[in-house]
């Protein structure tokens, strides 16, 4: 018989309910979750025993989801050593921001046109929340307020798979955008960028909020290689 589904909420998704197919995936999407955070670090060892105790699993879902998790290479196993978390890899970030970009470049031209006013109204409210959030100095608030941003467009597309692509892609993107948070110009930049595609929105002008994600993306990942030269001990050599 198999394991029940299991019914949470998913952090990164801003508290948008999601459901799993087993425990295996909710010990996945737990770690998942956990990595790209940064609440377990680039290089730290995975205990599989505490997983176990904490989400009241056997070991065999857990197996089952750093299985899962190693083939989007955010962990490692090492034979008689243990299992990891992988070190960031520039280049699984370069490969990320390429698919990412694009994808979301698409999005907003593609929805620019004919967006709703309730989807509009919504992205206003991220936004002026960002600033407060970033006047405030709340972190965790200003993250999930920027995923729901870009969320927002892809639920207005209604193409599951262009956002469960772009979702993947953010497990290579988003522990370094998580690294940038505090430093002292990202987010101020954001805010801004995110207030063109917004503009670009109500104007109805799809070549106009493609350009304005575009910048913003690229902008993104300019910080990112720079980020890396900083903290080298973070990244796969």
């Amino acid at each position: 018989m198999g394991e029940a589904p299991v019914t949470y909420q998913d952090p990164l998704l801003g508290g948008i309910a999601r459901k799993a197919g087993s425990k295996s995936g909710l010990v996945y999407d737990e770690l998942r979750a956990s990595i790209i955070s940064l609440k377990l670090q680039p290089g730290a060892q995975i205990d599989k025993a505490e997983i176990c105790d904490r989400l009241g699993v056997s070991r065999q879902p857990v197996a089952e989801a750093l299985a899962r998790l190693a083939e989007e290479r955010l962990v490692a196993v090492e034979p008689q050593k243990g299992t990891y978390v992988t070190r960031i890899r520039m280049s699984d970030v370069a490969d990320a921001a390429f698919v990412r970009e694009a994808l979301e470049v698409a999005t907003v031209r593609s929805v620019a046109r004919d967006i709703d006013d309730r989807t509009l109204d919504r992205l206003k409210l991220y936004v002026e929340y960002q600033s407060s959030a970033a006047a405030a100095g709340d972190i965790e608030e200003f993250y999930s307020l920027d995923v729901r941003f870009h969320s927002a467009l892809f639920e207005r597309l209604a193409f599951r798979r262009v956002a469960e692509v772009v979702e993947s892609a953010r497990s290579q993107t988003e522990r370094i955008r998580r690294l940038l948070l505090p430093t002292p110009r990202r987010n101020p930049d954001t805010i801004v960028e995110h207030k063109a595609i917004l503009a670009a929105l109500v104007a109805r002008d799809p070549e106009r909020a493609a350009r304005a994600m575009h910048r913003h993306l690229g902008n993104v990942l300019n910080q990112l290689h720079k980020f890396a030269a900083e903290r080298p001990e973070l990244f796969e050599p």
